[in-house]
């Protein structure tokens, strides 16, 4: 993962189990992420469902990462080994609370980069629109575990990096109009 890039990030449950069991699971990732993680990536956007979860994410930049961790040989094995701790971490957490061994996570976790306006704002409405994909919910808003509250409450303190969707949206009434649209394709196209 290069320093100053985008990535969509999600991972699947490894076979049938979910990755969240209850509500302390999902609490307890997102206080994981915060320790590995916020060092390392600006978190745009997230959504965390029982067997998945999906990251809009920006790599900091060479200059905040080698501030933050100066003895790192590499800031691209930097990156990669902060998400495997951060992985490692959660896994024996559940591991231990649930009186299970082995991988939780399908063993490499998927990463797009993002090239261009279009597919930051692609990732960032899917990623929130997940719940709703997955018939768990039929609005976005009504879902716990996204970062679609923080842009909500926007007052309230958050671990988002609220203000980047600026660069790609006009304002939040853009992104509720543009998420609007795609819900109801999304609806249609699940109807076909």
């Amino acid at each position: 993962m290069e320093p100053s890039q985008s990535y969509h990030i999600y991972n699947h449950a490894n076979g049938s189990e979910n990755v969240f069991r209850e509500e302390e699971n999902y609490r307890f990732f997102l206080q994981q992420y915060a320790k590995y993680l916020d060092g390392v990536v600006d978190t745009y956007a997230y959504c965390l469902m029982p067997n998945h979860f999906h990251l809009l994410v920006g790599v900091k930049d060479r200059t905040s990462l080698a501030l933050t961790f100066p003895k790192f040989e590499t800031l691209e094995k930097l990156v990669s080994k902060q998400f495997s701790n951060f992985f490692s971490s959660y896994t024996q957490s559940f591991n231990k609370v649930y009186d299970r061994r082995g991988s939780l996570f399908i063993k490499n976790f998927k990463r797009i980069p993002i090239r261009d306006e279009r597919q930051w704002q692609e990732a960032f409405l899917y990623i929130h629109l997940n719940p709703v994909k997955h018939g768990f919910v039929e609005n976005q808003c009504d879902w716990k575990w996204s970062s679609w509250h923080a842009y909500q409450q926007i007052g309230k303190p958050s671990n988002v990096n609220r203000a980047c969707y600026l660069n790609f949206f006009d304002g939040w009434d853009h992104v509720k109009h543009v998420m609007e649209m795609k819900k109801e394709w999304l609806i249609n196209k699940q109807l076909e």
